[in-house]
């Protein structure tokens, strides 16, 4: 009997029950739900997604969003970004793999000069079929902390941190979640001046953040000291499962005994352990060749440190060569 199925592009049509089978695949995250393509869809950016389905089940769901920079940048910027990997049930096959990697560089590579397949799970068992298909995979590294014990998740965390945590509290820091858009516009301020200064890549505008807090599977838990917000955390939920850093920040170094920054990381693996969520995702500690001092501090919480590497397409090679040469001269440069 000949299998039967079809791919569409309609992450929407995706029924509760359909999806909910999707839960139990190893490689389902966040940012693969309906959810969350449709949160990024209702912010103005282009969204695009690829669906498996056999027999009224769903066995693959590929969704991702089209970035580019504005002016001058957006020729050499534009990329596919499929954040925490595709998601696959156990049931999908080898030609059903193809066809769905196949179908996504077909339908992206005029639109865009690289699809780049940002890995939350272990693909491992999918790189054959991606390198089939013309993908190359590049090693990245990620922390994930377990969540499932308190007095373990402190032990393992570094006596520094853990300090520094206590002191932040004792000191008057609190964790609140957000309850007003005008906590969110404190929060996105402390963040956008990071980025401005220190990241130096771009951020979604204030209409994005304020959009993700009203989601119903994303948290904001923000740091409160003297009527002030200083710092936070945006938590999204992967169905009590996964909890995820996506942004972070805080006013470090201004006030003496409190560290903002990491009482806000410190607030989501709280928040894990006492609702229930075995896992806290780093969403990514950079590639093992080069020094990354963030990689140095996400390490201080005591979480696996795991690599689940990336995947890229590069659709137009010319582009893509001048495009890092200078997105790095406009990073150095600002």
């Amino acid at each position: 009997m000949v299998k039967e199925y079809i791919i569409h592009s309609n992450v929407e049509k995706i029924s509760e029950k359909q999806w909910a089978s999707l839960l139990e695949a190893d490689t389902c995250n966040f940012f693969q739900t309906p959810e969350a393509i449709i949160f990024f869809t209702s912010v103005g950016i282009e969204t695009f997604s690829f669906v498996v389905e056999n027999n009224e089940t769903i066995i693959g769901v590929l969704t991702g969003i089209i970035q580019k920079e504005k002016g001058i940048k957006s020729k050499f910027t534009s990329r596919a970004i499929i954040y925490g990997g595709p998601v696959f049930s156990k049931d999908i096959d080898d030609d059903e793999l193809v066809e769905l990697m196949s179908l996504l560089i077909k339908k992206l590579k005029q639109k865009v000069i690289y699809i780049e397949i940002r890995n939350l799970n272990d693909y491992s068992a999918y790189k054959e079929i991606f390198k089939q298909v013309g993908f190359n995979y590049s090693a990245h590294l990620n922390f994930y902390v377990d969540c499932t014990d308190e007095q373990l998740m402190r032990k393992r965390m570094s006596s520094s941190k853990l300090r520094q945590v206590k002191k932040s509290i004792k000191e008057g820091a609190t964790i609140i979640e957000a309850e007003n858009a005008q906590q969110v516009a404190a929060f996105y301020e402390i963040l956008h001046d990071l980025y401005k200064t220190k990241v130096k890549t771009p951020l979604p505008d204030f209409n994005f953040f304020a959009t993700l807090w009203k989601q119903q599977s994303v948290k904001f838990l923000l740091i409160a000291y003297k009527e002030e917000i200083i710092g936070g955390i945006v938590a999204p939920i992967l169905a009590n499962k996964v909890i995820y850093e996506w942004f972070v920040c805080g006013k470090d170094g201004l006030y003496k005994n409190i560290y903002p920054s990491i009482l806000a990381t410190w607030a989501a693996m709280d928040y894990a352990v006492k609702n229930n969520i075995p896992r806290f995702d780093f969403m990514g500690a950079g590639k093992p060749e080069q020094d990354y001092g963030v990689r140095e501090f996400k390490s201080k919480f005591g979480g696996e440190l795991v690599e689940h590497g990336r995947f890229n397409y590069v659709a137009k090679p010319l582009l893509y060569g001048m495009g890092k040469t200078a997105v790095k001269i406009l990073k150095k440069h600002g």
